[in-house]
């Protein structure tokens, strides 16, 4: 999809090496018709490329939101006007641009994980893992009351994904849940 802009590029001002950059942007987006177009729009009408958009309707946020990742490409100087304006737009975006995180782990637990107050376990992941839940998937085939898994993908500063499941380990000892680890993302050199 070509990038629209209203802005016109003066002929001495365009870039001859291609002058962009590719950016991620996650995106959390209520699960409507029209949505995920009301968040690409401002991506295009700022001078941004798409290059490929991920939009898992299975996956819901832990705020029951669906994630989206959009890779675009931009020049460096119009990419934080696109994430203004995808705010301006009422867009909630999650994070924009270069990774705050610079390690990736997924774990799953497994247990009776609404029992045991699934909202709690994931906030006490993030404190005492001193990381950044980015995805979630929630699998409870037989009910809220029975066992049920998730696959949690996190975000934790590089070097320090042992620590990490240090305390992810305590926590699901703790609720007596099982931990599967790790399944290795990202930067794990």
């Amino acid at each position: 999809m070509a990038a629209v802009s209203d802005d016109p590029v003066d002929e001495d001002e365009a870039e001859t090496d291609g002058g962009v950059r590719a950016y991620t942007v996650r995106l959390e987006l209520v699960d409507e018709p029209g949505e995920l177009l009301r968040a690409l729009s401002p991506i295009a009408n700022n001078g941004g490329n798409l290059l490929s958009i991920h939009h898992e309707r299975g996956n819901i946020t832990p705020r029951g939101h669906i994630p989206v990742e959009v890779d675009l490409e931009s020049p460096p100087d119009r990419f934080d006007g696109i994430v203004d304006a995808l705010r301006d737009a009422g867009v909630n975006v999650i994070q924009a641009g270069a990774e705050h995180y610079g390690e990736e782990i997924s774990v799953v637990l497994v247990g009776n994980l609404v029992e045991r107050d699934l909202s709690n376990t994931l906030s006490r992941i993030e404190d005492e893992a001193d990381a950044v839940v980015r995805d979630l998937s929630l699998a409870a085939p037989d009910g809220t009351d029975a066992v049920s898994s998730a696959r949690i993908r996190l975000a934790i500063d590089s070097g320090r994904s042992d620590a990490a499941l240090e305390a992810i380990r305590a926590i699901g000892s703790e609720k007596e849940l099982t931990v599967v680890e790790p399944l290795l993302g990202g930067d794990s050199a």
